[in-house]
């Protein structure tokens, strides 16, 4: 019995202390690793920083401030953490480099959501798909097509290419290419065009719209028509005035040509 008190005596006086700074640490560690995690979160939540990038810069905090505390704790007793840092650090660098594609991703992802070049609900073209957005992810996005087809596009490749968001602007410009006879009056075909425009209130006054002629073509003089329209009327605008452009033409006889080729014969003679 004394002997076991000799050895319980001893042992609280060599590690007793050792634990009780190690307990000590742990918890200040998680009491620290609490704080800045709140803090972090009301920062990126001030700054309207996305949801996804918050939580995962929560996490982030928590763990590193916890890691640290663990390695402190360890060190008070005795263990070398120098070798201890050195492995973990070997073993995030082959991690980093077996995920390198995911992790160019993330990274990808995480530069999406910080510098928003597009939102949900935008519609873009990236890296020659066309679709509206349906979810930013940390390592895809989620693109809609117009025929509803669900496309994955992963963030490396989105970030390292040309971005083309159509809707990020509220006002868009309408491009089309009216094509008349050579017969007929351009000056009339002019008249109609700009009368249409007028009158449809969607157009826009400012910018002001333009019609010129652009090309005397093979088979048509091609007159470009330009008006300016708020984002959501684009393509109702578009297919109303090409509807209504050939129902006045035709109302007026104006004609709208179509490609032809005239073939001269030339008969040799015996």
């Amino acid at each position: 019995m004394e002997n076991v008190m000799e050895n319980l005596v001893e042992f609280a006086t060599t590690y007793g202390l050792k634990i009780i700074g190690a307990i000590i640490i742990l918890i200040v560690g998680r009491i620290v690793a609490g704080i800045l995690r709140n803090i972090v979160t009301k920062l990126l939540t001030k700054a309207k920083t996305d949801e996804a990038i918050i939580s995962f810069m929560r996490s982030l905090v928590y763990i590193l401030i916890m890691v640290f505390a663990v390695i402190a704790a360890l060190a008070k007793f005795g263990v070398q953490t120098t070798s201890f840092v050195a492995i973990m650090g070997a073993a995030g660098f082959a991690i980093g480099f077996a995920l390198q594609g995911s992790l160019a991703n993330f990274a990808a992802g995480v530069m999406v959501l910080v510098f928003k070049p597009f939102r949900v609900g935008d519609y873009v073209d990236v890296v020659g798909v066309a679709g509206t957005v349906k979810e930013i992810r940390l390592f895809n996005t989620i693109l809609a097509t117009p025929d509803n087809i669900k496309i994955i596009v992963p963030n490396g490749k989105i970030y390292g290419d040309v971005i083309k968001n159509i809707t990020a602007y509220d006002v868009r410009r309408v491009d089309l290419v009216i094509g008349i006879g050579y017969t007929s009056s351009i000056q009339k075909a002019y008249d109609i065009v700009q009368d249409i425009l007028k009158r449809d209130e969607r157009v826009l006054d400012e910018p002001a719209t333009q019609i010129a002629v652009a090309e005397l073509a093979d088979s048509s003089v091609n007159f470009v028509v330009r008006p300016w329209v708020r984002k959501e009327h684009y393509w109702n605008v578009k297919f109303d005035v090409t509807r209504k452009v050939k129902e006045a033409f035709d109302e007026a006889g104006i004609e709208i040509p179509f490609p032809q080729r005239t073939v001269h014969m030339v008969s040799e003679s015996t």
